[in-house]
């Protein structure tokens, strides 16, 4: 009997043991399959790459200027409209100019006066009933007089607003009868005008990346208007100063407030760059938000790897290469150009080396959603 039972419990022994082995040999087969389902193997081939910055900027007209007035006045007539073209000397606007005008004689009446006053007492003085202090005094008055009607006069003549240059009306003017401040801080503008001819692109270009642009560099656009179009450019400018700083002062007073709360906040720092434009269907329009690539360097007959083969440890960067025996081996390499996808690799790889690629699913679906088109433009 006990023999029996002993055998039963042999017998079972087995199964579990083939059950579990089973499972091992189950689990692991799996892990197999989803590792070289996430898995793809790639070549190092020879090609082309190109290099680029990528960011955000703004379409502008190469040059522009705000319409604004000297005097403060009602808008009497407007002579312009929106989109109109004008010529440099062409009168805009006219600003009521009453006021002025009664100063302006008040200013003549009191110089003519002074004036008259100044040649009796010039022959005064000749024959001696006037001294010399006193004609001084006289000379001093019908100058003073003078200077005032000249302001007066000046200002009569400011209420007729005239182009400084040719161009076109960019939006549309202030309204008859807005009251138009003069100041130097903030001015009212009455309208704008620039040249459309010729335009610009403001770009804001990442502190990491300022350093690779250089004047002259070609660069290639498009707008969201005629996204199956690009557009091209040349760098012809590149800001000294940040996006953020409008003064010395206001830039020591960030540096230091920055240093101070640099442990709790970070920000990104942008720096000006200005492409000039080749638009000749005049397809552009001011304001338009501008995508845009500037070439770097362009290198031919490279080793080339994907971006997504590249990757980066404590040691540097390396790659995981597929050996003939069907083994992996992580490889150190020295990278050079880097495209959006693509990097040239100078050393540490052979042609038609084999590459493997590691991803996940949700990596892959989040990566092909983003788009490297820089800052927000708000510029």
């Amino acid at each position: 009997m006990w023999e029996k039972i002993n055998k039963k419990i042999l017998t079972a022994g087995i199964v579990v043991l083939l059950g579990i082995a089973g499972g091992v040999w189950y689990y692991n087969h799996t892990q197999q399959v989803k590792a070289s389902a996430n898995q793809e193997t790639v070549l190092a081939t020879r090609g082309k790459i190109i290099s680029s910055v990528s960011a955000t900027g703004i379409v502008k007209p190469i040059d522009a200027v705000d319409i604004s007035s000297q005097v403060t006045a009602l808008i009497k007539e407007i002579k312009v409209k929106e989109n109109d073209h004008v010529k440099v000397g062409q009168t805009l606007a006219i600003l009521d100019d009453k006021s002025l005008e009664t100063t302006m004689k008040k200013a003549e009446y009191a110089m003519n006066n002074y004036g008259a006053k100044y040649k009796r007492y010039q022959y005064l003085h000749s024959i001696g009933a006037k001294s010399d202090a006193d004609l001084e005094d006289a000379l001093l008055n019908y100058q003073t007089a003078v200077a005032s009607y000249n302001e007066a006069k000046s200002d009569v003549e400011k209420t007729v607003l005239v182009s400084p240059m040719d161009g076109v009306v960019l939006g549309e003017p202030v309204a008859i009868g807005t009251l138009v401040t003069a100041g130097v801080n903030d001015p009212t503008v009455v309208m704008m005008i620039g040249d459309v001819s010729r335009k610009k692109v403001k770009v804001k270009v990442d502190e990491t990346d300022i350093g690779k642009i250089k004047i002259g560099q070609a660069a290639t656009f498009t707008v969201d208007a005629y996204q199956n179009h690009t557009f091209t450019g040349t760098v012809d400018k590149i800001g000294e100063i940040s996006t953020s700083t409008t003064s010395t002062a206001s830039s020591s007073s960030s540096s230091s407030s920055s240093s101070s709360s640099s442990s709790s906040t970070s920000s990104v720092v942008y720096y000006y760059v200005t492409l000039t434009a080749e638009d000749p269907e005049n397809l552009l329009k001011t304001e338009m938000t501008a995508r845009v690539n500037i070439k770097i360097d362009e290198k031919d007959n490279v080793l080339l790897i994907p971006l997504s083969a590249l990757k980066t440890s404590t040691s540097g960067q390396y790659v995981m290469v597929l050996r003939d025996d069907g083994k992996s081996e992580n490889v150190p390499v020295e990278v050079g150009l880097t495209s959006s996808d693509k990097v040239e690799i100078v050393s540490g790889l052979q042609d038609n080396d084999k590459l493997i690629i590691s991803y996940t699913k949700s990596q892959t679906q989040s990566s092909s959603k983003q788009k490297d088109n820089g800052p927000p433009p708000h510029i």
